[in-house]
């Protein structure tokens, strides 16, 4: 191996005391590919067996922890015991290949498609449309409802430790129902669930609770618990960056393992409120101050462009996209043949890289998404 990647290669330590073997986590990618009734599929199992082998820690696609809480077309659930049986054909999969296994946890919210669930009730913290095209403005929840949802979390918690992982990540990103508690865009209340920033936080604190009690009730195992966040959002109002630093403030306190930044581009910039031309996660990093790890990701491809991120200090660094055009990334470079790492797909490439056919379909009808070639 090349002496410039030995820091990649390098083991961590997270807080409750599980090692990675490397710094490298397979990011949670959406595959679109679970079976109709929402239990894994063959066909997943084999999308992950082919690309977790390298990676210190691998986190799966979400799963929705109420059965109106679905994202996606084919998503797996985590809401209901039945789930388990395939839940733990997945961690068996992800473990045997000798990577950590975690489980990405979340509800959709307001940006539950109205077709997935019944008379397209869906719901989020206010009745405020996401700004997605189509969007439709979704219920209100009640008090009640919202108590239950993080019951709901603490569950599939609980599903995950009887299936067999080493942790759950909480999907507090990408606009989804625990990012719209704590958005100004899409939480509007003045009860005790929204308001002021520390009232906006009320809710994701509050599933962190839940998770962590349910933990301490269920395994003496040592056990995983990461949160996912979106540093920014686009909306006036949204989330700023100083709206991200009292989240990463009051998350740093809750003896978590890890903060996942979601991010498409590792080097981007903030969009407002930041005087210094510094990264997003440059500014992330220095606001958590070593408390515990963090995961940097973001159109990180080659190997080069892997050992510059982590000169940056990050403890961790998720790869996507670039697992699926290349599952073999993490074992050519310990080897010594960066040189050969592919980040092009063709589009006689699937079977090869053994891609489901719900996730190449969208790759393959969404220009842009992944660098396509012709066939070679």
């Amino acid at each position: 191996m090349n002496p410039k990647f030995n820091q990649m290669f390098e083991q961590v330590s997270l807080p409750t005391g599980i090692t990675l073997k490397n710094r490298i986590v397979l990011a949670p990618m959406t595959h679109m590919s679970s079976n109709a009734d929402g239990t894994i599929s063959d066909a997943e199992l084999a999308y992950y067996a082919r690309r977790t082998g390298g990676a210190g820690m691998s986190i799966t696609a979400v799963g929705h922890v109420t059965e109106t809480g679905i994202g996606f077309p084919a998503q797996f659930g985590v809401y209901d015991d039945r789930f388990i049986p395939g839940l733990k054909k997945l961690a068996e999969t992800i473990k045997q290949q000798g990577s950590v296994a975690v489980l990405q946890i979340f509800h959709a919210g307001r940006l539950t498609p109205e077709q997935a669930v019944p008379a397209g009730q869906v719901v989020a913290p206010s009745a405020v449309a996401s700004e997605r095209p189509g969007s439709p403005e979704p219920r209100e929840l009640t008090d009640a409802e919202i108590t239950s949802i993080i019951k709901d979390f603490g569950e599939a918690t609980r599903r995950a430790i009887e299936a067999g992982f080493d942790g759950v990540e909480i999907h507090g990103a990408n606009g989804y129902l625990i990012q719209q508690f704590f958005s100004p865009h899409s939480n509007r209340r003045e009860d005790r669930w929204g308001g002021s920033v520390e009232k906006r936080l009320t809710f994701p604190l509050a599933v962190v609770d839940e998770i962590q009690k349910v933990v301490a009730e269920h395994t003496k195992l040592p056990f995983i618990i990461g949160y996912r966040f979106s540093p920014e959002e686009p909306e006036t109002p949204g989330l700023t960056m100083e709206d991200t630093y009292a989240l990463v403030d009051a998350l740093k306190d809750k003896n978590l393992d890890y903060l996942h930044v979601s991010l498409n581009e590792f080097w981007s910039k903030p969009r407002r409120g930041e005087a210094d031309t510094r990264s997003r996660m440059e500014f992330i990093l220095d606001r958590v101050n070593g408390k515990l790890p963090v995961i940097g990701v973001g159109s990180i491809h080659t190997a080069d462009q892997a050992a510059e991120a982590l000169q940056t200090g990050v403890p961790l660094l998720a790869i996507g996209r670039e697992l699926i055009i290349e599952p073999d990334w993490v074992e050519k470079i310990e080897s010594g043949r960066e040189e050969d790492i592919e980040t092009i797909l063709t589009k006689s490439d699937q079977e090869r890289l053994v891609i489901p056919d719900g996730l190449w379909n969208a790759i393959i009808h969404t220009p842009g998404w992944f660098p396509m070639a012709e066939d070679k």
